[in-house]
């Protein structure tokens, strides 16, 4: 279990440099990123993408790509294709989202043909740390999942489990996010909340402990708690936020990075190997965490294979 993000990215650097292959590569940020990346030994970037493009925006910043890790396709599907051929065929360990659509490379990554289909769902975690508190924490999912029905919020938990056992969280304290701690029929949500706290004592979802409804004071604060009547392992230790749906994650994490001055990494699981999406908006530092993110959790499933 790693107490901040820099210790996080020690441990995927003993993986030691992966491959990454890189849909429609002429991205500054991903190119930025991957140079970062290649310069702590994290990882090496294949750029599938406009050749002249990405050997322009790597010669502004002082990047020196080797020729053959730059593959020509001005097509963004087909680089998204080939990303994906190559993730696949095991010349590359993980995939990132460049100049292109997320849908773009979702279609990629599902086809039943050629993709990285694995039967379960694809969704968005997200690793954080925010001042005062001495350990990583995770949620889901702000960017993938609108409304999630209970089977997907049971696949939402699984998946989010998974990574934190990739953190070296052995059994995760999960928080399924609420408005209240009672269920109210008229809140679907809590309907929701109370069915997946059934479904992981029946074990139907595994490898941590849940609990819900419960709204977020609760898990954060003894006293909140208290006064509440709440009496549960993840007061004060939750590892896993749940939000209800993706509105109430994207507020939350937007909360944690701008109110609380937090610090994250986020990719996204479900497929054969993670995927990495950047955006303009993120830090540096936040784009080696997702990076890192995703190295030890394809790490971890290998090892659970």
């Amino acid at each position: 279990m790693f107490a901040n993000l820099n210790e996080m990215v020690q441990a995927a650097r003993s993986q030691g440099p992966v491959r990454i292959a890189v849909a429609a590569g002429h991205s500054p940020e991903c190119i930025a990123a991957l140079k970062q990346a290649r310069d702590i030994g994290l990882a090496e970037g294949i750029f599938i993408g406009d050749s002249k493009k990405i050997w322009a925006m790597a010669d502004e910043i002082g990047f020196e790509i080797p020729a053959h890790q730059v593959l020509q396709e001005t097509n963004d599907n087909e680089a998204a294709r080939r990303a994906v051929a190559m993730v696949r065929d095991g010349n590359a360990s993980l995939l990132m989202k460049g100049k292109l659509g997320t849908a773009d490379l979702v279609r990629a990554v599902l086809d039943k043909e050629a993709g990285l289909r694995t039967g379960r769902l694809l969704s968005q975690v997200i690793v954080f740390q925010v001042p005062g508190f001495n350990r990583l924490m995770l949620m889901t999912d702000a960017a993938i999942n609108i409304a999630p029905t209970l089977a997907q919020k049971a696949e939402l938990c699984r998946n989010t489990i998974e990574v934190a056992h990739a953190l070296g969280i052995a059994r995760p304290n999960v928080a399924l996010l609420c408005a209240l701690e009672l269920v109210n029929p008229e809140m679907p949500a809590t309907v929701d909340a109370a069915a997946l706290v059934g479904m992981s004592r029946r074990g139907q979802i595994k490898g941590g402990y849940l609990e819900g409804p419960i709204a977020l004071d609760a898990p954060l604060s003894r006293f909140a708690a208290e006064s509440k009547g709440i009496d549960s392992p993840i007061v004060e230790n939750t590892d896993i936020f749940i939000a209800p749906d993706i509105e109430a994650a994207n507020i939350l994490y937007r909360a944690i990075l701008y109110f609380a001055k937090g610090e994250s990494g986020g990719i996204v699981v479900g497929a054969k190997a993670p995927l990495i999406l950047l955006s303009r908006a993120e830090s540096p530092e936040t784009k080696i965490h997702s990076i890192a993110l995703a190295i030890l959790t394809a790490a971890q499933a290998r090892r659970s294979s």
